[in-house]
């Protein structure tokens, strides 16, 4: 029983990450390119939290008791993105270091005075992209 509830989380998680537009919108924020969008993509937070309110005060005025799913899933998608700007600096910031790291590793050997400088033979960083 533990097995089969374990499968089947692993495959909701699977279909919720591939599928859901906003699992999707984070996985792009999360590649190379995508790293200096993530302080502007909290702003969607700001709609996902008004979406949230519009319906918390329909249920209170008598709607469909269903809504408030849904205002659960606006809160948790407005928690995604907050979060999703810190942590997305953070990354680029190592990413930019790491990159600045490898730019210093492979300079190229620079000849002065007649003098060859020693060329640095230490392996590139990985680079995330």
């Amino acid at each position: 029983m533990f097995g089969a509830t374990w499968m089947l989380s692993i495959r909701l998680r699977t279909f919720l990450r591939r599928f859901m537009p906003s699992n999707i919108l984070l996985a792009a924020i999360f590649t190379r390119r995508g790293l200096k969008w993530g302080v502007p993509a909290m702003l969607i937070a700001v709609i996902y939290f008004l979406a949230a309110a519009l319906c918390a005060g329909l249920v209170e005025q008598g709607a469909a008791g269903w809504l408030n799913l849904l205002v659960l899933l606006f809160l948790w998608n407005a928690l995604k993105f907050v979060a999703v700007g810190p942590a997305s600096l953070v990354c680029l910031l190592r990413v930019k270091m790491r990159e600045a790291q490898v730019r210093r590793v492979t300079r190229v050997a620079v000849m002065s005075d007649g003098v060859q400088l020693e060329r640095v033979t230490r392996a590139p960083a990985r680079v995330l992209h």
